[in-house]
């Protein structure tokens, strides 16, 4: 957020070395330290976007209950970020949605990366919004109002909070960012569930040309078998590389090869009348 944190601390002081069970790294400079060494699918991509995101696909605070992210996530915190843990999120759920210029749970937010460490950071963030029992109005104030961290837990919690898709445009915003961290996240479970299908052919497009690695994209196999139109786009994008000399993404082939099998899955209707 650009709020002050409401409590000086160390940066990282509470953080309990070693790899993390939920991934979910901080980019912004006081919490830039990733959480392990990058695999060869994320290297940066050729058209100079910044790193693709490092986090395991399927294990973001994303895809794991509330319940669960709090029994995992308490037992990598030291006792000190553990017990301002627990704090924040009593607090979050005695004094839920927005009072004032800006709510209690909110400068939790902006703390957690000092309080929990990065590597930690998100899924501290999505338990406190949920504690917090943010609406999609408290969502896309603290989106609004956030860093690109804040953001991104923000995007990890849509799944757990907003059944319907109210909050598509918070997704479509980072969608239209070159932040790869956002886009990855902007992808998730919600996304698979709530974008048309016009969108998340356009979102799948987008991871392609950022370089951010396509597991990232929940629900990938069963919305893209199949998929005629998307196929269509994939062989245009590939020959507008070859023409340009520039390398095709082997993610590229590996959706191609998804749209070519099987029955097409239901989706949202699209608001469309035709792709582009």
């Amino acid at each position: 957020m650009t709020h002050r944190d409401a409590t000086p601390t160390t940066p990282g002081a509470d953080a309990t070395p070693g790899p993390e069970v939920v991934p979910g790294p901080d980019t912004a400079p006081a919490d830039a330290t990733p959480a392990a060494a990058p695999s060869a699918g994320d290297a940066a991509p050729a058209d100079g976007n910044a790193p693709a995101p490092r986090d395991t696909p399927g294990t973001t605070p994303a895809h794991v209950p509330p319940d669960a992210l709090r029994t995992a996530l308490s037992g990598r915190l030291a006792p000190a970020a553990r017990d301002w843990l627990d704090h924040a999120l009593d607090e979050a759920a005695a004094h839920p949605g927005t009072h004032g210029p800006i709510a209690a749970w909110e400068l939790r937010l902006a703390e957690a990366g000092r309080r929990c460490g990065p590597d930690h950071a998100d899924a501290a963030r999505v338990l406190i919004l949920h504690a917090a029992r943010a609406d999609t109005d408290a969502l896309t104030r603290a989106y609004r109002q956030g860093t690109a961290d804040e953001r991104r837990a923000v995007l990890h919690a849509l799944p757990h909070l907003v059944p319907g898709p109210g909050a598509l445009p918070l997704v479509e915003d980072a969608l239209r960012t070159n932040d790869t961290r956002l886009v990855a996240a902007a992808v998730g479970p919600y996304a698979a569930r709530h974008l048309d299908a016009h969108s998340w052919r356009h979102a799948l497009l987008k991871c392609l040309f950022t370089g951010v690695p396509v597991d990232h994209a929940a629900g990938l196999a069963a919305r893209a078998r199949a998929d005629t139109e998307l196929a269509r786009m994939l062989t245009d994008y590939a020959a507008e590389r070859t023409a340009a000399g520039r390398t095709v993404p082997e993610d590229l082939h590996r959706v191609l090869a998804l749209t070519q099998s099987g029955t097409a899955a239901p989706g949202p209707a699209a608001p469309h009348a035709e792709e582009s």
